[in-house]
């Protein structure tokens, strides 16, 4: 259901200062932002966020003219840019005004870096001990790592995610391989959210704010799931295997007549309707193939005899057939096709902003859907400064 500007939001009236760039940070801010925060984007007055320019490619105008890097929109809706240089003794002082009218401010700078200006925890928290002050890193504020600088694909080496991710070793083109978006990125930018909003009840209840330490390594680590399970619990070192899965079979990519599918069998029952409808229901009673457990053991030949089933069919046709009985199984979508499927048209996952400036703006929607107090998209990606004079005005800063 779209949203209008007259929907109640969860978070109005909440005040977020974000000095925080990149990915991870303005992630962050961008949710509490579509969830209704006022949220204030401060940016170096020389160029601002880098990735106003992390292209090509780049947004471009009606008339042709380049906007913002495609980057920079994908995570800054919603906000009002301020340009300040905190690094001067004014803009310190603005900054520090600026934080003592905040409920909230996130920020991604090394530990320590901001107390010189007196925008660290620390410090902040004397003017405002309401303050819920969020730090992102790459490995928190404490530890032996906690100076060493951290980007998403440092954090997916050092956190174990590439050594489960791409081909198995004696296989064509076997090395460890990163994922195709920064995801610790997008998840610390998650875990940041759930951390403010615990927060924030928790003022509710006390008047006090605190601080939070959220590391990109420590999320990484976190969202190993089964795979640090198998090792904490069973000993198991979780290795590289492609598409498979290591717990459930069948559970990959198989390749068909004009391409590829993705068929996966969470269950025993889903196992057996898959043999069915392909002709082959003998295999659902064969011992080696009867329970997951047995599949597992005889993962090669259970793969094996199911690719030699598939190749026979056209994509779709095993789409609908295996959709009939309830098995999972699905296509492998381009970025494209995914926003021209109907499934995504209809859960109205497109945002669509356009700015005063000419710019136009696509961006992917909030995920969840609330009944009460639904996401709204206020405003595009600011430009640089744009709202300097309003926000000092309503923020009450001289």
């Amino acid at each position: 259901m779209a949203s209008s500007p007259s929907d109640p939001t969860a978070l109005a009236g909440v005040k977020v200062l974000d000095l925080s760039r990149i990915l991870a940070g303005p992630s962050a801010t961008q949710m509490l932002a579509d969830l209704g925060a006022d949220v204030v984007k401060i940016e170096n007055p020389n160029g601002g966020d880098d990735t106003r320019g992390w292209g090509p490619p780049f947004i471009e105008t009606e008339d042709g003219t380049r906007s913002e890097a495609a980057y920079f929109a994908c995570c800054n809706r919603g906000k009002r840019s301020v340009s300040l240089d905190f690094t001067t003794e004014e803009g310190a002082q603005t900054a520090r005004e600026l934080a003592k009218a905040a409920d909230i401010l996130v920020e991604n700078f090394k530990p320590g870096g901001l107390a010189k200006y007196g925008l660290d925890y620390a410090s902040l928290k004397k003017i405002n001990p309401r303050l819920i002050y969020c730090s992102i890193t790459g490995f928190g504020h404490s530890g032996p790592y906690a100076n060493r600088p951290g980007y998403d694909f440092l954090i997916q080496g050092m956190g174990g995610l590439m050594s489960i991710t791409g081909q198995p070793d004696g296989t064509p083109g076997a090395e460890p391989v990163k994922v195709g978006v920064a995801i610790c990125d997008l998840f610390t930018g998650l875990n940041s959210v759930s951390a403010i909003l615990a927060a924030l009840y928790y003022r509710t209840q006390t008047g006090e704010g605190q601080h939070i330490d959220c590391a990109l390594l420590d999320c990484q680590v976190a969202m190993l799931a089964n795979q640090s399970s198998n090792w904490l619990n069973c000993g198991i070192t979780p290795q590289r295997m492609g598409n498979n899965h290591p717990s459930i079979v069948p559970y990959r990519v198989f390749a068909v007549a004009d391409g590829h599918v993705i068929v996966n069998c969470g269950n025993d029952g889903q196992f057996t309707r898959l043999c069915g409808a392909l002709g082959k229901p003998e295999m659902a009673e064969d011992e080696r193939f009867k329970t997951n457990e047995a599949r597992c053991e005889n993962r090669e030949l259970t793969d094996q005899i199911l690719a030699d089933l598939l190749i026979s069919y056209e994509r779709q046709a095993v789409i609908t057939l295996l959709e009939g009985v309830n098995v999972p199984c699905g296509p492998i979508n381009d970025i494209p096709a995914i926003f021209g499927d109907p499934h995504l048209q209809h859960r109205q996952m497109e945002v669509h902003l356009n700015r005063e400036d000419g710019t136009a703006f696509k961006g992917v929607a909030y995920p969840p859907k609330l009944s009460k107090t639904p996401a709204r998209y206020a405003s595009p990606p600011p430009e640089l400064g744009a709202h300097n004079d309003d926000v000092l005005k309503e923020w009450g800063v001289s």
